[in-house]
């Protein structure tokens, strides 16, 4: 029978990152569907917000009008980027959550909708008080930024993981890197340059295009076609962003594991009953 993915072990490096595509292809279905059932609404919403904009900012080229830039429209935008971000990192990490709990088994939509709606809100208010942190981190000088990266970034799988409050996710997130700062920031960094790379091979088209509607025309030219094409690309470019989330809660296990061995214990406990359907291979420490 096929391996499936057990999250608390201790890995390497590459084991995280290669664990994270295996996931990913193992459950590509419900993860998919996880991802259109709650982050759908969001993301169309965000494509007809997100023409809007670009198409105002072509009326006002040349006007220099800094209203046009950051306006009502903007502020549409960034906040169903903000809940389209919130609705795609609680939908994974409660899919990750119920796997867990399950036995490796892929949760049903209406699983994860029962713990969709107790962290949503909690999740939203978290994320803006951490993108807050962060942000004043990086203008002290960047490094402090990078230093608490890797910390902040297991808020969230600690918050729903451990059903936590935001003051023991964030301790508990630098707790976990203490130990453990360089791989984990090495292996996040990794994951997230892979992101970004994806999304910017799908971009390409796109980026050709704008080159080729500048030369034949200026900005004018790329018109209402290249606008809905962007905004159309970029949310599609959101399904991307699983592959951090899996990364992130890879890590986040990794991590637990080495301090707290919960993983070996329970299968420590197993011992001597009905062999495991998963197929897993033998763990060593």
């Amino acid at each position: 029978m096929d391996f499936k993915v057990e999250f608390k072990k201790v890995r390497s490096f590459g084991e995280i990152i290669n664990d994270s595509f295996l996931f990913i292809r193992q459950n590509i279905k419900a993860l998919f569907k996880t991802f259109l059932y709650f982050s759908g609404i969001f993301v169309v919403a965000g494509i007809v917000s997100n023409v809007m904009y670009q198409l105002r900012i072509q009326e006002a080229a040349g006007q220099n009008s800094v209203s046009a830039m950051f306006g009502l429209t903007y502020l549409v935008v960034m906040a169903i980027t903000l809940l389209s971000y919130t609705a795609l990192t609680v939908s994974i990490l409660c899919f990750i959550d119920l796997y867990n709990q399950k036995g490796r088994v892929a949760p049903t939509v209406e699983e994860v909708w029962g713990y969709f709606r107790y962290y949503f809100f909690r999740v939203f208010g978290s994320s803006l008080v951490i993108g807050l942190f962060l942000g004043i981190c990086f203008l002290c000088c960047i490094i402090p930024g990078i230093y608490v990266f890797p910390a902040v970034s297991l808020v969230l799988p600690v918050m729903i993981f451990e059903n936590a409050g935001l003051d023991y996710s964030l301790g508990r997130g630098f707790k976990l890197v203490k130990q453990q700062w360089w791989p984990t920031a090495g292996t996040l960094l990794m994951i997230w340059f892979i992101t970004y790379a994806m999304m910017c091979f799908v971009m390409v088209p796109l980026i050709m295009a704008g080159l080729i509607g500048s030369f034949a025309g200026g900005q004018k030219a790329l018109g209402l076609g290249i606008a809905i094409t962007s905004a159309v690309l970029q949310g599609i470019c959101q399904i991307f962003m699983i592959l951090p989330l899996v990364g992130v809660s890879l890590c986040y296990f990794n991590l637990a594991e080495r301090i707290e061995h919960t993983g070996l214990l329970g299968r420590i406990n197993q011992f001597g009953n009905e062999s495991d359907p998963s197929g897993e291979t033998r763990e060593d420490y």
